[in-house]
C-alpha cells in the first residue's frame, strides 16, 4: 500500500469520526512522526510504497482514532513551545492557550528567578520557562508520580533541570520562596463535561480535568493560600483559568489579598489567563 492508498484507507475509516479536512491533517502528522515526511515531502512522496511494518503501524493509528483516542496519545507526543515532549494517558495533551501562558509568563525576566509549577503533568509549562526563560531554578509538582515519571524524562530529553516534587495541591508542605507561581489546575465543572469531546473524556486523565461544581475554584484558592506565604517581594501568580469563572476567580483573589490583577484573553478572544500580585 503506497501513501495514497493509506490516506483514503484514514478517510474512509474516519468520516463518521472526523471532518474530511482534520483527516488529512492527522494523516499528515502520522507521516512526519513514522517516515520522518515533512508536509512538502509527502506531497511529493504519495506514491510511495510502505513496507509491511510500516503499514501496520498506520493501520493501528487509523484504529485507534476511530476509538476517539487522540493522535497524540497513539503517537506517544506532543508539540508544545518550540519541542515535542512525550505524553501518555497519564498527563493531559498540552493545548496551543497553555503556551500563550508561556509566553505571557517569559515577558518576565527569569534569569535570577525562582519559580513553581502546580499540577505539572507532561512538564511543559516548567520545562518551557527553564529551557526558553533560563529560570535559575524551576520546581513542578504534581499529585500522580506516573506524570511526575513521565515529566522528569521530558526534562531530561530536553535537558532542563527540573526539582520534581510529588505532592498534593490541596495538602501543601513545601519549603521555600518563590518569584513565580504558576498554575494550569483542574478546573472544568461537572456541569461542563457533557459538553466535551469524547476522545478527552475517556482518554485524558479526570484527575487532572474535574472539580466539584460545589467549588469549583478548589485548587486556585489552594495555591493563592500557598503563595500568601511563598511569594517573594514583588512575586507573580499566573493562572490558566476556565473562561466561564473569571470574574469570580478575581474576586476570590480579591478576597485573599491580592490586590493587583490583570486578566488576559486568548488567541480566541476568552479569558483564560490571569495574572496576580500583592502589595
Amino acid at each position: 500500500m503506497n501513501l495514497s492508498q493509506l490516506l483514503a484507507h484514514f478517510k474512509t475509516e474516519l468520516k463518521d469520526v472526523y471532518e474530511e479536512e482534520e483527516v488529512k491533517s492527522i494523516f499528515s502528522v502520522t507521516v512526519e512522526h513514522l517516515l520522518k515526511l515533512n508536509r512538502s515531502s509527502l506531497m511529493m512522496n504519495w506514491d510511495k510504497e510502505l513496507n509491511s511494518e510500516e503499514e501496520a503501524q498506520f493501520i493501528s493509528v487509523a484504529t485507534g482514532l476511530k476509538t476517539h483516542k487522540p493522535i497524540q496519545y497513539l503517537l506517544g507526543e506532543a508539540y508544545f513551545y518550540g519541542s515535542f515532549f512525550k505524553v501518555n494517558e497519564a498527563v493531559l495533551i498540552p493545548r496551543p492557550e497553555t503556551e500563550e501562558l508561556v509566553d505571557w509568563i517569559l515577558e518576565e525576566n527569569l534569569a535570577n528567578k525562582a519559580v513553581i509549577d502546580f499540577g505539572t503533568g507532561s512538564g511543559c509549562i516548567a520545562i518551557g520557562l527553564k529551557k526558553y526563560g533560563k529560570a535559575a531554578a524551576v520546581t513542578a509538582v504534581d499529585i500522580s508520580e506516573a506524570a511526575l515519571a513521565l515529566a522528569s524524562e521530558n526534562a531530561l530529553r530536553l535537558d532542563s533541570a527540573i526539582n520534581f516534587i510529588h505532592a498534593d495541591i490541596l495538602n501543601l508542605d513545601i519549603e521555600g520562596q518563590f518569584d513565580i507561581i504558576v498554575s494550569n489546575p483542574p478546573y472544568i465543572t461537572g456541569t461542563e463535561m457533557a459538553e466535551m469531546h469524547q476522545n478527552v473524556l475517556a482518554h485524558e486523565p479526570h484527575l487532572a480535568l474535574f472539580v466539584p461544581d460545589e467549588r469549583p475554584l478548589l485548587f486556585y484558592e489552594a495555591i493563592a493560600d500557598f503563595a500568601i506565604g511563598h511569594l517573594k517581594e514583588n512575586g507573580k501568580l499566573f493562572f490558566e483559568i476556565n473562561e466561564y469563572l473569571s470574574e469570580e476567580t478575581i474576586q476570590m483573589l480579591k478576597d485573599k489579598g491580592f490586590t493587583n490583577t490583570v486578566l488576559r484573553k486568548d488567541m480566541q478572544g476568552k479569558p483564560r489567563m490571569i495574572l496576580a500580585t500583592r502589595d
